[in-house]
């Protein structure tokens, strides 16, 4: 969970889950999540010796040598393949059997483009105490179901499901490449035809690597549901244009 949510979090759940059927706590110090992607993860785990769940959206608890770990397997929409939660304590041990393993340290600001790339929302960026789920895709992600029963927010969740549609959605931004400069830091609306229509929550640069998207900057919003797929819209004090996700860019599938 990323620090500048993680408050927010927090106090979500402390309101929302009766104390009698669970309690929550920050563990930020006692446990440590390291995320695996790229092309080669699955060899890179077999390497490392660390099992994997055999399909997608499935949790594996189990011990490599005397270490206690999860490993959780990600939808294929997700920027990463798979999740390790391990205690803080033997981190270092099992990043080192990844790097044994082919493994490669990731910078933040390469996880934060894959991340971006994939539409994937973010708590604090484009997630927060007022999300509806549908408005960000986490239908389509596979981050809500709409067959288990029992949950916070549920009777909102199937009504828009089964018979609305969520006023706003989670689009990704195309930004001109004149002049080559990041969008305003800060400056968040986005609107059209001089019309507040939405916020841009995310952005990162796409290095140039040949092809017509890459070389520019990109980025997340959340817009009216008015505003078509192929509009030119005014963001962060930018032209951008407004197109569907995932970013339409090669990406390799992992082995």
């Amino acid at each position: 969970m990323p620090t500048e949510g993680r408050d927010r979090a927090l106090t979500i759940l402390q309101r929302s889950v009766p104390p009698r059927l669970a309690r929550s706590a920050d563990r930020t110090e006692d446990m440590t999540v390291l995320r695996i992607t790229g092309a080669h993860a699955a060899a890179v785990m077999g390497a490392a010796g660390l099992p994997m769940p055999h399909g997608p959206n499935r949790v594996l608890e189990t011990t490599v040598g005397e270490i206690p770990l999860e490993v959780a397997r990600a939808p294929e929409s997700a920027p990463f393949l798979l999740q390790i939660t391990v205690a803080s304590q033997y981190r270092d041990a099992v990043v080192e059997r990844l790097v044994r393993g082919g493994a490669h340290p990731g910078q933040p600001a390469a996880l934060e483009l894959a991340r971006i790339l994939a539409g994937w929302p973010r708590l604090a960026s484009e997630v927060d105490e007022k999300t509806i789920p549908q408005e960000l895709r986490f239908d389509e992600i596979g981050g809500v179901s709409y067959t288990k029963g029992c949950y916070t927010g549920q009777e909102t969740v199937s009504r828009l499901h089964f018979r609305g549609h969520a006023n706003r959605h989670l689009r990704g931004l195309l930004f001109e490449t004149d002049p080559p400069a990041a969008p305003a830091i800060g400056w968040s609306a986005v609107t059209d035809d001089e019309r507040e229509v939405g916020r841009v929550t995310s952005i990162a640069w796409l290095p140039d690597g040949g092809g017509s998207l890459l070389g520019r900057w990109i980025g997340l919003a959340v817009l009216r549901r008015e505003v078509p797929v192929g509009a030119v819209v005014r963001a962060s004090g930018r032209e951008a244009r407004v197109v569907d996700l995932p970013f339409a860019v090669p990406r390799v599938r992992p082995a």
